[in-house]
C-alpha cells in the first residue's frame, strides 16, 4: 500500500487523491541541485522551460527554505515576473542555494 506524501496516512493504489488531506497522488521524482548565487535565476529559468517539473523549492546552505514555486503547464511570462525578482533578491542576500526540483514521473 501506497502512502500519502503530505500526511503519511495509507492509500490504495487506485486513489488519485488522498481523502484526508487533499493532496494529489501522484509519484513526483525529487533532486537537488548546488548552485551559486550567481547563477540561481538562469538556472531557475531553464528548469521551467523543461517543462516537466511540477514545484522549485529555493534553499539556503543551511537547509531553511527561502522560496517555493508550484510550476503550472500554462506558466507565462507575467505570472513569473514577481517569482524572478523573488529569486534576485535571493541571490543578493545569499552565495550558495540548493533547488529541490520536483517532476511527474513519466
Amino acid at each position: 500500500m501506497a502512502k500519502c506524501r503530505v500526511c503519511g496516512r495509507e492509500l490504495t493504489k487506485d486513489m488519485k487523491y488522498c481523502p484526508y488531506c487533499g493532496t494529489r497522488v501522484e509519484k513526483v521524482l525529487t533532486e537537488e541541485i548546488s548552485v551559486a548565487a550567481e547563477d540561481l535565476v538562469k538556472k531557475v529559468k531553464g528548469l521551467i522551460r523543461e517543462g516537466n517539473v511540477t514545484k522549485i523549492i529555493v534553499k539556503d546552505k543551511d537547509g531553511s527554505i527561502l522560496l517555493e514555486i508550484p510550476v503550472t503547464v500554462g506558466l507565462i511570462g507575467a505570472v513569473l515576473a514577481p517569482w524572478m525578482a523573488a529569486l534576485g533578491v535571493i541571490a543578493a542576500l545569499v552565495t550558495e542555494c540548493t533547488i529541490t526540483v520536483e517532476r511527474k514521473e513519466s
